[in-house]
């Protein structure tokens, strides 16, 4: 007999079925020693205000896979730089544009210890070309350009 649909399968079953996040996306996994690399709530940009303020104050900085939009923070309290990703819909569905945050993260995550100099608000918004470029592009790119906004004041 047949295994069973996924639909037609118990409610935990459905997670042995392949999705479309089950596909590899290039990001490397997590192992060995640098599988300490965390991204805490304090290098994040998570108020709307805290966008808003960012667009409407920074710096557009362009790449290909992305534009940038950079700001010197003045408040003395955190060191290091503090990124936002805003992720048009226009660039697909939600698993489309949850795996280009989860990469984004992901390439911030591995240099985030370099940038401690750096005291900026940063907010990425991905373009097409991002969907597709490899993990190495997308790493190297984000980091030129935080070190370019390191670079502005």
């Amino acid at each position: 007999m047949a295994a069973p649909c996924c639909r037609a399968a118990a409610p935990g079953a459905a997670t042995s079925c392949r999705s479309a996040t089950n596909g590899l996306s290039g990001t490397p996994i997590k192992t060995g020693s640098g599988a300490g690399q965390s991204f805490p709530r304090s290098s994040r940009i998570l108020r709307s205000a805290d966008f808003r303020t960012v667009y409407d104050n920074g710096t557009r900085v362009s790449g290909p896979l992305f534009a940038a939009f950079c700001m010197a923070r003045r408040e003395s309290g955190q060191a290091g730089v503090r990124i936002g990703l805003t992720v048009p819909k226009a660039l697909g569905g939600a698993v489309v544009r949850n795996r280009i945050k989860r990469r984004f993260r992901a390439a911030f995550r591995l240099h985030r210890a370099d940038w401690t100099h750096i005291d900026w608000d940063i907010v990425f918004n991905p373009r097409k070309a991002a969907i597709l470029a490899p993990f190495a592009d997308l790493e190297r790119t984000l980091a030129r350009v935080i070190e370019k906004c390191g670079h502005l004041s």
